[in-house]
Parts: structure tokens; C-alpha cells; sequence
């Protein structure tokens, strides 16, 4: 009956990514639980025919990921002002995008199973796979990449520098594949040797990973830099009642990180609600900069105008200010949130429902060109190329990498996590957020509204960070560059290298498996 290793397979990915318990505590069992839940959805899928295997993925897909997508509630319901029972059905509306691919590798294991094809090996290839297709598929969705529960392996985060985050989710799917080998096989009768063979692979790629816990802070460039944390409540933050309290409070919150020596400093993501593109506020930000000496990274709405004056593009943006007030470039978010910056298939859809996160734009929010670094020259004299993914952006290996391509020596991300309350997203954003320097080589700066703000090291490591939803900020020094004096990572430079090859390993054993499948037919 595979209904109770179904269910158990939910349980134990909602609990293998971080989830609080209250305000003090957050549970985080991942490093265990995320071998355990790849093995059991196999359980699920013990002695089906692909068929029926396909459906048991896709439900399993379903219910996990509807619950760990339980905070789209607060944005819908909390945020959105959508009625209750619209809140109810986004998580599992959401998690409809990623049960095929759930459907997907269960129709292939279970073909496998049945070709006698089925070892850990290439079942590990094949979920990695299908988390990879659901990265980009339709714009992709990454959310629960089960890679993102074991950000707490340091001894193997460093590995994604390699592999992208898809190097980890191989390396934990194995494990749990393998322990099926070892004692209740997936097809077949138990294999300890198949078992032993992929623990020593698991045991390599560790070793693997050693070089790069060097710490190398004592030959690389650092600056000091403050992000800032104002806790503007979401309900409150496009109200013009309460917009003069929020700058005041990161303005008081700038002087702040100048008096601890912060030498740059960063406001989340739309910190300030309205856009910059007019001068009084513009100039408000430009003597800030220019009082506390300081460059400026600063979260608001960009907009271009026509040839009439008028509005006609809005921007999810960041603006840099130098330390003299100049305002240097506005980076424009590339990578929108569906259903939330902009509708897709408007034509069809617009008169029924709307964006939920378009903030101070009447309309969608526009995509920028490209991902690009900017160059910003501190009060000393240094300059530092700096990647500023925008929210949304950092759940996208392949376009944070780009960042670094266009020569980024550091990554500063902005973010307004407030949409999703006191939920295991923001932790969980987190943790994707320190994927993205271990793969890149280069240290973060995560600049939140409510929280987690924090600084994380080239090698994915989370250094100092904020309790979420106080008014506060944090100051570290950070290294430039990454490892090795600025040696680009393998990640950086080739992409999803590793994604491709075990894709192409689980399509010719597919292939392999149907034509055994028709000869036997024959």
C-alpha cells in the first residue's frame, strides 16, 4: 500500500527545510530528513507499473509541496486582501507547477524498476533531472529544491561551486537511495555492494569539498558593509501615512551603520515605497549619502517615461548613490514573479484576476535587460563590482552566475520577505540565498525589510544575522573576489554543467529501458 510512504515522503520534506516554531526557535532537520525523503516516495513506488507511478508522483508532488508553499496563504490572504478560500487554494494551485515533475520521475523510476535498470545511481541522475526541468520550465520555480535542505552540510555546500545546488540534491538523493539498496530495494534483491559503493561516492564528493573550507581572509581584499532592516509592516508600506516613518527610520538606520565604519550600505528591496525618478525625493537620498560619506544601495520603483513626461514603465529597482551623493546606476530586477509583478497571458486573464505584488505600479512591473554588475567607488578611493539580484532573482542559479560573468566581486541581495509573515520562507529563502555564493565563490549581503538579513561567506557558510521582524542591522566585514584570489568558480563559468550530464544519463537510460521494454514485446 504505498499511501503510507506517500504521506510519510510530505512529512518529511515539509520538516527537511526550515520551519519556526514561534518566534525564538526554528526547526531545521533537513540534514537528516533530506536522504530520508527521496527514499521514501520510492517506498510509494515500490512495485508499480509507470502508469499508475505517474499519479502517485504527482499527488506526493502535490501535498509536499503544498505544504511547504503554506505561506502563499499570508501573501494571498494577509497581503493580497484575496477572499479566504482563495488563500486556502494558492498553495496548492502553486504546487500544481511542480507535481509533474514529480509525475515525471516517477514514471521513470518505475520504468527502470521494471527494466531492472533501477540503481541509485541513475535514480539520483533522474531526480536531479526533473528538479533542474522545473528551474526553468514555463520561467521555472526552484522552491524546495531538495538540495536547499542540506544548506546546513558545510562540508558539502562548498560543492556547489561545481555542481550548482543540483550537485547536492544528487549527493543526498543517493545517500537515501542507497540505504533502499542496502536493506528494502526500489527492484530487485537488496544489493550491499551497490549500497557501499554509492556511500564511498557520497563519502568523495565531502573530500571533495575540503579544499575550499580554507579561509582566506587573509590574503583577499574586504569591506565593511551594513544591511539595513527596517520591519516596515506590509500592510503599512505603500500607505503615504506611513511613508515619511519608513524613511526616517532608514535614514536612522544609515547613520547607524556609518557610525559602526560601514563603508557601504544597503536598503532592502522597494525600502523605499515610490520612486526615485523625481527629485525631491532623489535629492532627500543624495544628501543622506553625502552626509554620512558613504555609497548607497537603495530598494525602490524605477520608472521611464515617455516622450509626453508621462509614466510609462515601472521597475522592481535598485539605485546606487556614490559617497558623494551622485546617483550612479539603477539596476532593474530581469526575473518577475508570475501572478505577483505581472499577469501572465493578461489578454485572457486580466479581467478576472490581478497581480498581488505590484506595489506602487498601476500596472505589471517591466524586466529589466539583463543581469549586470555595477561598479561603485567607495569613500577610500576602492572600487567594488557589485551583482544586486532583486528578490525573486536569487532562486535562479544560472542567472545569479551572471553576476559574477560580468565580473561581480560581490553579492548584495534585496529583499521584502514581509509578504510572507512568520512562515518558514523567509529561512528558507535564506538558505537559498547561501547557495547562490557557494556556487558563485562570492560572499552575500542580504538586505531583508523584516528579516533574515544577513552576511554569508564565499563558501555558503551564514555569518551574522537578524532576528526576523525588529527594526535593526547588521555589520560585517566581508571578502572581495572568493577563494582563491578571485579564481572564478567551475559553476560560474559552465552553468548547469552537472544538471545537463545527469539529464543526459537519464534520458539514455530511458531510452535503453523502453527499447528492452519492446523487444520483450517483440
Amino acid at each position: 500500500m504505498p499511501w503510507r510512504w506517500l504521506l510519510a515522503y510530505v512529512a518529511a520534506t515539509f520538516f527537511a527545510f526550515p520551519q519556526p516554531l514561534g518566534d525564538a526557535f526554528v526547526l531545521d532537520l533537513g540534514l537528516v530528513l533530506a536522504p530520508v525523503a527521496p527514499a521514501l516516495l520510492l517506498l510509494a513506488l515500490r512495485d508499480l507499473t509507470p502508469g499508475r507511478a505517474v499519479w502517485v508522483g504527482f499527488v506526493a508532488g502535490w501535498l509536499a509541496h503544498a505544504a511547504l508553499l503554506h505561506w502563499a496563504y499570508v501573501v494571498t490572504v494577509t497581503y493580497g486582501h484575496a477572499p479566504v478560500i482563495a488563500g486556502l487554494l494558492a498553495p496548492f494551485g502553486m504546487s500544481l507547477y511542480i507535481a509533474p515533475f514529480l509525475a515525471g520521475f516517477a514514471w521513470v523510476a518505475a520504468l527502470l524498476a521494471q527494466r531492472g535498470l533501477a540503481n541509485p545511481f541513475v535514480l539520483a541522475a533522474a531526480w536531479v533531472t526533473f528538479e533542474w526541468l522545473r528551474s526553468w520550465v514555463l520561467t521555472g520555480f526552484g522552491w524546495g529544491t531538495l538540495g536547499y535542505a542540506w544548506h546546513e552540510n558545510l562540508a558539502l555546500v562548498p560543492l556547489a561551486g561545481t555542481t550548482g545546488v543540483y550537485g547536492l540534491s544528487f549527493a543526498a538523493s543517493l545517500l537515501g537511495f542507497s540505504a533502499l539498496a542496502w536493506r528494502w530495494p526500489f527492484a530487485g534483491a537488496p544489493n550491499p555492494r551497490v549500497a557501499w559503493v554509492a556511500a564511498a561516492v557520497v563519502a568523495g564528493m565531502h573530500l571533495f569539498s575540503a579544499p575550499l573550507w580554507i579561509d582566506p581572509r587573509s590574503e583577499l581584499p574586504s569591506i565593511r558593509v551594513a544591511a539595513l532592516q527596517g520591519n516596515i509592516d506590509q500592510g503599512q508600506k505603500w500607505s503615504m501615512e506611513a511613508f515619511e516613518e519608513t524613511l526616517l527610520a532608514y535614514e536612522d538606520l544609515t547613520r547607524r551603520a556609518a557610525a559602526d565604519r560601514a563603508q557601504l550600505i544597503v536598503w532592502p528591496e522597494t525600502a523605499v515605497p515610490a520612486s526615485l525618478a523625481y527629485p525631491e525625493l532623489r535629492d532627500r537620498i543624495a544628501s543622506l549619502a553625502r552626509e554620512v560619506r558613504t555609497p548607497l544601495i537603495v530598494g525602490a520603483v524605477g520608472i521611464d517615461f515617455d516622450a509626453n513626461g508621462e509614466p510609462a514603465r515601472f521597475y522592481d529597482s535598485a539605485f546606487v548613490f556614490s559617497h558623494e551623493g551622485e546617483l550612479l546606476d539603477r539596476y532593474d530586477k530581469t526575473h518577475l514573479v508570475p501572478f505577483g509583478e505581472y499577469l501572465p497571458l493578461r489578454p485572457l486573464l486580466g479581467h478576472l484576476i490581478r497581480a498581488v505584488a505590484t506595489g506602487a505600479t498601476p500596472n505589471d512591473v517591466s524586466p529589466g535587460e539583463r543581469p549586470r554588475a555595477i561598479d561603485i567607488p567607495l569613500a577610500n578611493g576602492q572600487t567594488v563590482r557589485v551583482g544586486i539580484p532583486i528578490c525573486y532573482e536569487l532562486i535562479f542559479p544560472d542567472l545569479v552566475r551572471r553576476f559574477k560573468e560580468d565580473g561581480a566581486e560581490l553579492l548584495v541581495g534585496i529583499t521584502n520577505d514581509a509578504w510572507y509573515g512568520r512562515t518558514g520562507s523567509p529561512y528558507q529563502f535564506l538558505a537559498m540565498t547561501a547557495l547562490r555564493s557557494a556556487e558563485t565563490r562570492l560572499a552575500g549581503v542580504r538586505a531583508a525589510n523584516t528579516g533574515v538579513s544577513a552576511h554569508i561567506d564565499y563558501a555558503g557558510r551564514v555569518g551574522a544575522r537578524t532576528p526576523i521582524f525588529e527594526r535593526t542591522l547588521v555589520v560585517e566585514d566581508v571578502v572581495l573576489a572568493g577563494v582563491w584570489k578571485g579564481r572564478s568558480s567551475f559553476y560560474a563559468k559552465h552553468g548547469d554543467f552537472f544538471a545537463h550530464a545527469c539529464t543526459a544519463a537519464t534520458v539514455l537510460c530511458s531510452l535503453i529501458a523502453v527499447h528492452k521494454g519492446r523487444k520483450k514485446t517483440s
